[in-house]
């Protein structure tokens, strides 16, 4: 009977999609334009959690938190205004979340993974496309697009579009390591 528990045990253990934690080198950026002017952005603080196996999708899962004060442009009234309430208000909403529970095959090493931004109070799908590098070390690269106003991202002046276009590029890099197991008590 202890037998067939443990192998019960350890058929549900291999069902699971692979946990995995970021490793140095990783980053999550950002795209847009102001007046015409491209402009690159970054997160300095950013916690993803991934669970992904490519045979396993039905398992697979992606939790990303990200502290909305670490944004960088590398031009610091930039990013004092991203920083304000006309923007990220990241005093009041410190973090937006990324979550995604849904995952589909494109082809090759190409994946989609259709998951929900939380951002200002505002949750909309947004489907992250990215490809997976397996190895010992994985690497997900990943991009994604979404409308600034749909998450309430630049009001008053801000709106207007001629200004700042509504459309954001997103950009991951994520170079992962395998989980730690949990200790056994």
């Amino acid at each position: 009977m202890r037998t067939i528990f443990f192998a019960c045990l350890l058929m549900a253990g291999g069902a699971s999609a692979a946990d995995w934690t970021m490793q140095p080198g990783s980053s999550l950026g950002f795209s847009a334009s102001y007046q015409g002017e491209a402009f690159n952005g970054g997160f300095g603080k950013f916690t993803p959690v991934i669970r992904f196996d490519p045979a396993k999708l039905a398992d697979s899962r992606f939790d990303v938190r990200i502290m909305l004060a670490s944004a960088d442009t590398k031009n610091s009234e930039r990013d004092d205004l991203l920083k304000s309430g006309d923007f990220f208000d990241s005093k009041r909403q410190p973090e937006a979340r990324y979550v995604a529970s849904k995952f589909r095959a494109l082809g090759g090493n190409r994946y989609a993974a259709d998951g929900m931004l939380s951002l200002r109070g505002v949750s909309k799908p947004v489907v992250l496309t990215f490809t997976w590098t397996p190895g010992a070390k994985p690497v997900l690269d990943g991009t994604a697009s979404l409308k600034r106003l749909d998450f309430g991202v630049g009001s008053g002046d801000w709106t207007d579009l001629d200004l700042l276009p509504n459309e954001v590029k997103v950009k991951t890099h994520l170079i992962l390591a395998p989980a730690a197991a949990p200790a056994r008590k």
